[in-house]
C-alpha cells in the first residue's frame, strides 16, 4: 500500500485554509452586529454582518453539494 503525500497534504492545506476563512469571516459577521455604532454606520455594520453570514451560508452550502454530488 502507498500513500500519495502531494495529495494527502494539498488536502490538509485547503482544509485548513478553508476552515480559517470561513472561521474569520463568520467572526466578521459577529464584530458587525455586536458594534454599537449610531446612523449610517449602524446599517454599514448590520449589512456588512448579513453578507458575511450569507457567504458561510454559500460555503456550507457549496460544501454539502460537492459532498453528495456523483
Amino acid at each position: 500500500m502507498s500513500i500519495d503525500w502531494h495529495a494527502l497534504l494539498t488536502v490538509l492545506a485547503v482544509t485548513l485554509v478553508s476552515t480559517v476563512g470561513l472561521v474569520g469571516v463568520f467572526t466578521l459577521g459577529i464584530v458587525g452586529l455586536s458594534r454599537r455604532a449610531a446612523g449610517p454606520a449602524a446599517a454599514l455594520g448590520r449589512t456588512g454582518a448579513w453578507v458575511c453570514f450569507a457567504a458561510c451560508a454559500a460555503a456550507v452550502v457549496w460544501g454539502i453539494y460537492l459532498i453528495v454530488q456523483k
